[in-house]
Formats: C-alpha cells, structure tokens, sequence
C-alpha cells in the first residue's frame, strides 16, 4: 500500500496550519502508522531555533521530520530567499524529499508556507506547484486547506478551491485552525457554508489554544473526521452551533 501525501496549507498566515498538521500527525500516530512530516520552507526562524516541523513533532510525538530549507527573516520564501541570498527552492527538490520519505512512511505530511500561492522562487512557483511535481512523479499527493472559522474566510477558500480546480490538484476538504469558545453568528453559518465554498467537505474543527491541550492526541481524535483519522461528526457539530 502506498504512503498517503497530504499537503497542508492555510487560507492565510496564523490559521491554525502548523496545530492541523500535528492533529492529522497526532491521529495517525494513534493508528499505528507511521509519518513524516516535511516543511519545505521554513521563514521567520534563526539557526538552531525550533521551527514548525519541530513544533509539529512536539504536540504529536515520535514522528520523521525534516525542513529543507530555512530563511531568517519572516517574509514570503521568494523574498526571504533573495534578501539572505540564499538558494530558491524548486518544486523538484521538494518532490524529490516527498519520495524519499513517502518510501518508508504510511503518511507525508507538507507543511507549506502561508497560502497556497504564496511564491517560493523568483519564477514565481508556489506550493501549488510543488503539488503538481508530486503528483507527476506518479505519488497520490492531496490537498489539505486549513481555513480560519470568522467573517471574511468564505471568499479566500472559494478563491483557493477555484486556484486548486484550475491546476486540477485535488482539494480532499477543510478544516477550521482555530474554533471560538463562544463563536458568533458568522462563524456558526460558516460551518454550512465553508464545504460550499470549497466544493469539499468540513474535516474537522480544532478549538482555540488547542496547542496547550493537555492531551493532545485525544483533543486531535474528537476534532478531526474520520478522513483524517478521528470521529468528529460536522453535521452534528454543525447542528450544535447552528445559529438561532
């Protein structure tokens, strides 16, 4: 059986992508499988810090991670790159990594960087591209969206699914990085109109501050569907919130 490839990206920077990709990590690990997790381009983190692979592997547990390669200052790849002057980083590199880890693992997890088209090079190429160097290496790479709940979030993954379909890479759903304790009307609508917008199903709902869950693998299990290794249930999570 071959690995599963779920690259995971976000409607926007500080969606919840780096504690979704460790929810998905945390459910798998749960399962017996075995995962790695990789963060093509890591920004905003100096020599020897932490990065997000890092803190992936904190909140989940003994799993491969790798980063292939780190720019100082916190700027989109291209730019980060070219103002440290230092090497862009090509889609082929990145498929390269992805199949070398997908031979000994049963699930890759792709950290991008941002959005999906955020630009890794100075030709432009995004993580969308990345997808489609994996998926023509003859890998079954998927994507996953991680979307914030509030106003403003169905225009930007109506304007990510459109971007997937017209690359004909494969959206497999969303889930929300970062769910209110008290949610407002908007985010309560949103749990119907976000798989509408994204032509996709709702994955899941990771709760607010769910980085400091005690026990992180039970909190990814209850927030996640069963797609993605839990049981949450988005209709009836949709009909608990369901606005008045």
């Amino acid at each position: 059986m071959s690995a599963r490839i779920l690259f995971v990206t976000g409607t926007n920077t500080d969606v919840g992508k780096t504690v979704a990709t460790a929810a998905v990590a945390a459910a798998a690990l749960r399962a017996g499988r075995k995962v790695a997790v990789l963060k093509p381009g890591q920004t905003g983190v100096a020599p020897g810090e932490p990065g997000d692979a890092a803190e992936v592997r904190r909140l989940a547990g003994d799993l491969t991670f790798r980063e292939l390669v780190r720019y100082p200052e916190p700027l989109a790849p291209d730019t980060a790159a070219r103002r440290a002057g230092m090497a862009y980083l090509s889609p082929a590199e990145v498929a390269g990594a992805v199949a070398e880890l997908a031979s000994t693992h049963d699930l890759v997890l792709v950290e991008g960087a941002g959005g999906l088209l955020v630009r890794y090079d100075d030709e432009g190429r995004t993580l969308a591209d990345q997808v489609r160097a994996v998926l023509d290496a003859g890998l079954p790479a998927e994507v996953l969206l991680v979307a914030s709940a509030g106003l403003g979030t169905l225009n930007i993954v109506s304007l990510t699914a459109e971007a997937l379909a017209a690359r004909e890479l494969p959206l497999t759903g969303v889930v929300v990085g970062s769910w209110p304790a008290d949610p407002g009307l908007a985010e309560r609508c949103n749990l119907a109109d976000l798989p509408r917008s994204a032509g996709a199903p709702l994955l899941g709902a990771l709760p607010e501050r769910a980085g400091g869950a005690e026990d992180f693998a039970d909190l990814a299990a209850t927030a996640l569907a069963p797609a993605l290794g839990g049981t949450w249930n988005a209709e009836y999570f949709a009909q608990v919130h369901r606005p008045a």
